[in-house]
C-alpha cells in the first residue's frame, strides 16, 4: 500500500488529477452510479441478475439506500485536522482502516478465479477479507495471496457439524483470526431476477470451492445419489451445465461422477433453517477464534448475542437479499449499538456505496464497515486493479470528509457528527 504521508484522500486525489493530464483517467469510475452501469455492461445478465439483484419487490434494497440519505453530516469549522486517523482496533488487532471486504458467494459469475484477484487487491491495499463460505476458490488460495493481511472467513452451518469443523478447522489452519457466522441466510431467498432467470450459479458447480477442496465434504460423495427431482432434463443447456459442473470440479481434481455428486450434496446440505441459540455452544467448543454473527437487525437478538458470549456482531439485511420489505440496515444499527453499549463490537454491512457512507455508519456507533457490491462492480469493470481502485476511492472519500467534517479519528466519531433529515425542526445545538 502506498505511503500516504498526507492521508489516503489527498494523496489518491492528487494521483488521480496528475494521471488526468496525461489523459489517464480511473479504470473504475469514482460515481457509483458510473460504476455500476459499467459493470452491468461488463457482466452477462446472469450474472449482473445475482450481483445486482435483490429479494422480492427489492424494497429492501431501497430502504438500505434510503436509510443513508436520512442522515446527514454536519460539518464543524476552525479544527485542525492536518492528520487524521482512520485506525481501529477489532479483538486484539489493530487495521489501518475501518473498512473490509464483505464475503460475496459464487463471485466466480463475474470472472474467472474472481476470490483470488480480490485477495490480491485487498492485500496490495491492506484491507481485509473475509472469505465467503460460498467461493470460487478454496480459501487456501486465497490465503497464500494476502500474506500477512488479515482475513476472516464467513460461515454458513451446514447440515453436518463435521463439515462445520472442517471448515473452522482450516480457516485457522490458513490464518483466518474470527469466525463470521451468518445467520440470515438459512434458506435462500427470494430473489426474483435470479428466478425469471431460473438461474442458481451453485447448479451449475460455482461457488461451491471450499466443500470440493474439503476432505471431510469430499468423503460424503460416495454416498450421493440422484432422485428424479435432481435431474433436470435433457437439453442443450442442461449439457451446458453439466459441462461446468464437470470443469469445476476437475479444478477439485474430482471425476466427472464425484463433480456431479458435489453439487447434489451441496444443494442437499448447504441450508440449516433448524439453527437455533441452542447450536452456538457447538461452534465455541471448536475454535478459540473471536466468533462473529453476521444479519442482526433487532437489538433483542444483539442483546442475547452478548449474553452469550459472542464476541461481536454485524448489522446487516444481507445486502436486501434475502427478505424483501425488511428494516434498513442503517435505519436498525444505532437502536443496536444502544442496545449492546461496549459489551461487544457492533460492525455494519449493506449499503455502503461510498466513503461518505462509511463515515455516517461510524459515527452511528459501527466500530468497522462492509463493502460489498462495488468492488464486485470494480472486479468486473477491471479485474484486481478494478477492485484495487474501488478500495482507494472509498478510503480515499471517508479520509476527506473526516477532515472536512472537522473530525481526525474515526474511532472517536459519535452521533454528534450527524443530523437526523427527520428531525429538521430540531435544533443542531440542543
Amino acid at each position: 500500500m502506498s505511503d500516504h504521508s498526507e492521508g489516503p484522500g489527498p494523496t489518491h486525489q492528487r494521483a488521480i488529477y496528475i494521471d488526468g493530464v496525461s489523459g489517464v483517467r480511473p479504470a473504475a469510475p469514482v460515481r457509483a452510479a458510473e460504476l455500476e452501469r459499467l459493470a452491468e455492461r461488463a457482466m452477462t445478465p446472469r450474472a449482473w441478475a445475482y450481483v445486482a439483484g435483490g429479494a422480492g419487490m427489492e424494497s429492501t434494497l431501497r430502504a438500505n439506500r434510503d436509510a443513508f440519505d436520512k442522515w446527514k453530516i454536519v460539518p464543524r469549522m476552525l479544527r485542525d485536522t492536518t492528520r487524521r486517523d482512520l485506525s481501529v482496533e477489532l479483538f486484539g488487532q489493530t487495521f489501518s482502516s475501518p473498512l473490509m471486504l464483505a464475503p460475496i458467494g459464487a463471485l466466480g459469475v463475474v470472472c474467472r478465479d474472481a476470490d483470488l484477484l480480490v485477495a490480491r487487491a485487498a492485500a496490495a491495499e491492506g484491507v481485509p477479507m473475509i472469505f465467503s463460505n460460498q467461493a470460487g476458490v478454496p480459501m487456501e488460495q486465497c490465503a497464500a495471496a494476502m500474506g500477512s493481511t488479515p482475513r476472516w472467513f464467513q460461515l454458513y452451518w451446514n447440515t453436518s457439524n463435521d463439515v462445520v469443523a472442517s471448515f473452522v478447522r482450516r480457516a485457522e489452519q490458513c490464518g483466518c483470526s474470527a469466525i463470521v457466522l451468518t445467520l440470515d441466510t438459512t434458506r435462500l431467498g427470494w430473489r426474483a431476477r435470479d428466478l425469471d432467470f431460473a438461474h442458481l450459479p451453485f447448479q451449475r458447480g460455482e461457488g461451491i470451492a471450499q466443500y470440493t477442496s474439503d476432505p471431510v465434504f469430499r468423503s460424503t460423495l460416495k454416498d450421493v445419489r440422484a432422485d428424479a427431482a435432481q435431474k433436470p432434463k435433457t437439453s442443450l443447456a442442461s449439457l451446458g451445465a453439466l459441462i461446468s459442473i464437470v470443469t469445476r470440479g476437475r479444478r477439485a481434481g474430482l471425476s466427472a461422477g464425484e463433480s456431479v455428486a458435489a453439487v447434489r450434496q451441496f444443494i442437499a446440505t448447504a441450508s440449516r433453517p433448524s439453527l437455533t441459540w441452542a447450536d452456538l455452544p457447538f461452534l465455541r467448543s471448536i475454535t478459540k477464534l473471536p466468533i462473529v454473527l453476521k444479519g442482526i437487525q433487532h437489538p433483542d437478538d444483539a442483546r442475547r448475542a452478548a449474553d452469550e458470549g459472542i464476541n461481536g456482531i454485524v448489522v446487516s439485511n444481507h445486502g436486501g437479499r434475502q427478505v424483501d420489505g425488511a428494516i434498513g440496515s442503517l435505519d436498525a444499527l444505532p437502536e443496536i449499538v444502544r442496545a449492546v453499549g461496549d459489551r461487544m463490537p457492533v460492525l455494519f454491512d449493506s449499503g455502503i456505496r461510498s466513503g461518505a457512507d462509511a463515515f455516517k455508519a461510524l459515527a452511528l456507533g459501527a466500530r468497522a464497515v462492509f463493502l460489498g457490491r462495488p468492488f464486485a462492480f470494480g472486479l468486473a469493470v477491471a479485474g484486481e486493479r478494478g477492485v484495487r481502485e474501488v478500495i482507494r476511492h472509498v478510503l480515499a472519500e471517508l479520509d476527506v470528509t473526516l477532515g472536512l467534517a472537522g473530525q481526525v479519528k474515526v474511532r472517536d466519531l459519535s452521533q454528534d457528527a450527524l443530523f437526523h433529515a427527520a428531525s429538521a425542526g430540531e435544533r443542531l445545538d440542543t
